[in-house]
């Protein structure tokens, strides 16, 4: 599990993650940020394609501290953290990024690519977004500067119409109509979320008794 301690200096996480970036140079990442409050299968399938299709190296899931344009998430950054330890521990190419956690306060997208600009400068980021992310990008602190920092990545989703006002790629993913909203309400309904989300994930949440409030 990734441990993220409460009421201590976190200057030696955030140095850590300093130590993990400088390993790696001159790679293609993706961005794939979000509440991840829970991480779930459509998130998974989506970082696969986008990885698969635009040949990148990696796809770092970052999930934010406290939303700008969102309630904040029902459950703790520890809870969120360990549910994306546990479903990208399988994969080399997927990496899970506690920056904007370290961090603390709202998470603001730009302030995380110029901090991986910093630190970083020879990789190359692509911003996964989705088509209601796209639709709301205007609304984002600094969009213009976002698409100077990242190559802007559209990820098609029934329903919202494609409104891009910046330069984007877009990449077409399985039609997998699931939602981390969707996921707590038939929590709280008491229904079932097998195969909604991977099944450590679920094993996780019943465990902890996540979500039922």
């Amino acid at each position: 599990m990734i441990a993220i301690a409460k009421n201590v200096d976190k200057t030696p996480a955030v140095e850590l993650e300093h130590e993990k970036l400088t390993e790696q140079k001159g790679k293609q990442i993706g961005i794939l940020g979000g509440t991840f409050n829970p991480v779930h299968t459509a998130h998974l399938i989506v970082g696969e394609q986008v990885l698969n299709k635009l040949h990148l190296d990696e796809i770092w899931f970052i999930p934010t501290n406290i939303p700008p344009l969102k309630n904040a998430p029902t459950v703790s950054a520890q809870d969120r953290a360990n549910m994306l330890d546990l479903v990208t521990n399988d994969n080399p190419h997927f990496q899970v990024k506690l920056f904007e956690l370290f961090r603390g306060g709202v998470s603001y997208t730009v302030d995380t690519l110029r901090y991986l600009h910093q630190m970083q400068p020879e990789n190359q980021y692509f911003l996964i977004l989705g088509s209601d992310q796209v639709n709301q990008f205007n609304e984002w602190k600094e969009p213009t500067k976002i698409a100077q920092l990242a190559t802007l990545v559209g990820v098609k989703r029934a329903g919202y119409p494609q409104k891009a006002e910046l330069p984007m790629i877009w990449v077409d993913v399985p039609g997998l109509d699931v939602s981390s909203t969707l996921i707590r309400q038939t929590i709280a309904m008491g229904n079932s979320i097998r195969y909604l989300v991977p099944e450590a994930v679920r094993n996780y949440i019943e465990k902890k008794g996540l979500y039922h409030e």
